[in-house]
């Protein structure tokens, strides 16, 4: 009897670890005085003098020593002039990127360690906002989507918005799911109906389907999705087992991760392959392949120590950091069966953005981050690494991560590629990515709304973020906070 990936313990799984991390507590806060980001307190324009541009518009050439004028936030020239009092910055030797995009995160918010025991009981325990975009900004990610959002995620969103944290833009999709579990509960068409209404009433962008989903619900909530204006996104529920064509229906936009694929083939074949891209690009449906969950997955199976001596563990929470390697499942389920199985998940996944790319299926970059060893912000250049080992050019990886998360958003005008009249979320790198993939790591500075925050900055904003996390690691021992 093979195994099958909904009976094991995988990413999908831990789509609910962004709820456990109500749990989480922030240290103390890393947020910096200067961060209002308001139009009352507008940067002064920016010239970027001598630099080498990819625009990363669908045909658009490289710009060798251009001028780039950024001004109320956004992208006002490409050649100059300079404005009068405009700061000036060196560019010869660097290249400019629009900012990165991690379509598929889990961010972390208050919460309670156990039910409330009244009605106007108060989060415990809190997670502070700008602890937990640091890693992105950092790394240059400047658009996220929040594939797990709660209503703390809006004042998140809110935070950033109004200039008290720097951080990236955020999409919130909203997750329903079918069974008996927690959250938005569907399990008739009527009731997945009424969620999608519920969901556009909050404030959500995008609905997320999960796996527990009956057939008929999940229909209903695709068609209920389309008809108020929403995407959706999401698992292939379990219950279209052997019947995989079924779910592919006009408004199914986006897979989250390329196992949902996957766990629909006994021997991983590429006939199997082949299929899956055929069907996701005759219904017009989009991939998010994050390659590297598996992965990270895969090396916590047969071990925790490539986790525990990675150099991004220091500015990830302590609590997530003690539960990472406390309770993870992966490693304690672990077996010689389970890491073959999982080693084969790995390498078909290759095969399989192989054949997405040769049918044509528009794939964009994202992370699963938060699951165990995948820390945000670091985790998209590893993607976008795995991207490119399994076939894609630098510069289709690169358009995976900004143009085209840009398009499926619906924000294609106002960011994702580096023109006139763009916002000024903008990556400015010391070596070119096309030539490799990996010089995306190589940041020299980050434009946020045309605030430059340069690599001084960056470095000192993590280290402090580091040394805070480092300080508290012996308030947060996820087994004995669970025990009590």
């Amino acid at each position: 009897m093979p195994i099958r990936l909904a009976k094991l313990p995988m990413p999908s799984w831990t789509i609910r670890l962004a709820a456990c991390l109500l749990l989480l507590a922030a240290p103390a806060s890393g947020a910096l005085a200067d961060n209002n980001l308001s139009p009352a307190s507008a940067p002064p324009p920016i010239a970027i003098e001598h630099v080498t541009v990819l625009p990363m518009t669908a045909n658009g050439a490289v710009l060798r020593d251009a001028t780039v004028v950024i001004d109320g936030g956004r992208i006002t020239a490409l050649q100059g002039p300079v404005p009068r009092g405009a700061k000036r910055i060196d560019g010869r030797g660097k290249w400019l990127i629009p900012g990165l995009a991690d379509m598929h995160v889990h961010l972390p918010s208050d919460g309670l360690m156990r039910p409330p025991r009244f009605p106007t009981e108060a989060p415990n325990l809190f997670f502070d906002t700008q602890d937990i975009m640091t890693p992105y900004i950092a790394n240059g990610v400047t658009q996220v989507m929040n594939l797990d959002a709660v209503a703390a995620s809006v004042g998140q969103r809110n935070a950033i918005a109004r200039g008290s944290v720097l951080g990236p833009h955020i999409a919130l999709a909203a997750v329903i799911n079918g069974g008996t579990g927690r959250g938005r509960i569907a399990n008739t068409p009527a009731d997945g109906r009424q969620a999608v209404r519920d969901s556009r009433g909050e404030g959500y962008d995008f609905i997320k389907v999960y796996s527990d989903l009956d057939t008929e619900t999940f229909l209903a909530i695709v068609d209920e999705a389309g008809k108020v204006g929403m995407k959706v996104v999401g698992h292939i529920p379990e219950a279209f087992e052997g019947k995989l064509d079924s779910a592919f229906v006009p408004g199914f936009a986006l897979i989250a991760h390329a196992e949902e694929l996957s766990k629909h083939s006994e021997n991983f074949t590429d006939a199997d392959a082949a299929r899956f891209a055929r069907l996701a690009k005759q219904n017009g449906t989009w991939v998010t392949p994050t390659l590297v969950v598996m992965r990270w997955i895969a090396s916590e199976t047969r071990s925790l120590d490539e986790m525990k001596a990675s150099p991004d563990l220091r500015y990830v929470h302590p609590l997530l950091q003690s539960k990472w390697i406390a309770a993870n499942r992966y490693n304690k389920n672990s077996s010689p069966k389970l890491i073959a199985y999982f080693d084969r998940m790995v390498e078909f996944h290759q095969r399989l953005v192989r054949a997405l790319k040769a049918e044509g299926v528009p794939m964009v970059a994202g992370s699963d981050a938060l699951t165990s060893g995948v820390v945000g912000g670091f985790s998209l250049h590893e993607e976008l690494e795995l991207l490119v080992g399994a076939g894609l050019t630098s510069e289709e990886a690169l358009a995976s991560a900004t143009r085209l998360p840009a398009e499926w958003l619906g924000v294609a005008g106002d960011r994702g590629t580096v023109e006139v009249g763009r916002r000024a979320d903008l990556l400015l790198l010391d070596a070119d990515p096309l030539a490799d993939i990996a010089n995306t790591r190589r940041i020299a500075g980050v434009f946020l709304g045309g605030r430059y925050l340069t690599r001084t900055r960056l470095k000192a904003m993590m280290a402090d973020l580091a040394k805070r996390n480092t300080a508290a690691k012996h308030l947060f021992d996820w087994n004995a906070l669970r025990a009590k």
